[in-house]
């Protein structure tokens, strides 16, 4: 009797429950379109395309997260000369990887690195000439390497302490400092 009578209020105030929701329903897809809008450009530039908000001008320009590390760097060999980077041609070997069945299979392991050296060291004049001798060291390092050697922060930092070694040792001196890697591509 109940549902009965539910029918007929439904019937008397003209509204259809499959209706309402679908209102609903639209009201609250556009209002989650909005909210995901604003959230992904920002209040302020919804405000400026509408056409109430403020001059170009006074908005903010945010940059990537990435540069400022990048100009650090620069900033640091600019102001230190006795430091200077040794660029390596792009260095593509293959490495090892396991499958989910445990098979071996072979990968491409893509390096662009540059090697940072104390140019006023005794030892620092031979880089240059021993380059292709270091190239190659860091090659005969790479094909031993597994995919999950190279896993995390972990293991580029460990591949980067390895190949500073090697440079190292290829030079015979401290000249080199540091390795900077640009790209790591594994496919």
């Amino acid at each position: 009797m109940s549902e009965a009578n539910a029918k007929l209020a439904g019937k008397a105030s003209g509204a259809r429950p499959g209706r309402l929701r679908l209102i609903l329903l639209v009201f609250l897809s556009v209002l989650a379109l909005g909210g995901g809008l604003i959230a992904a450009v920002g209040p302020a530039r919804i405000l400026e395309l509408a056409g109430l908000g403020g001059d170009a001008a006074e908005t903010e320009t945010v940059s990537d997260p990435a540069e400022p590390a990048a100009e650090e760097v620069r900033a640091a060999l600019a102001a230190d000369p006795a430091h200077m980077a040794l660029p390596f041609e792009e260095i593509i070997v293959n490495i090892t990887a396991t499958t989910a069945s445990g098979r071996q299979t072979s990968r491409f392991l893509k390096l662009d690195l540059a090697l940072i050296y104390d140019s006023t060291a005794p030892d620092a004049a031979r880089l240059t000439e021993r380059q292709i001798y270091m190239r190659d060291s860091f090659q005969d390092y790479l094909r031993t390497l597994d995919e999950r050697d190279l896993r995390g922060s972990l293991g580029l930092s460990e591949l980067k302490s390895e190949l500073l070694r090697r440079a190292r040792a290829v030079s015979g001196g401290e000249a080199p400092r540091e390795i900077l890697v640009s790209d790591m591509i594994v496919q």
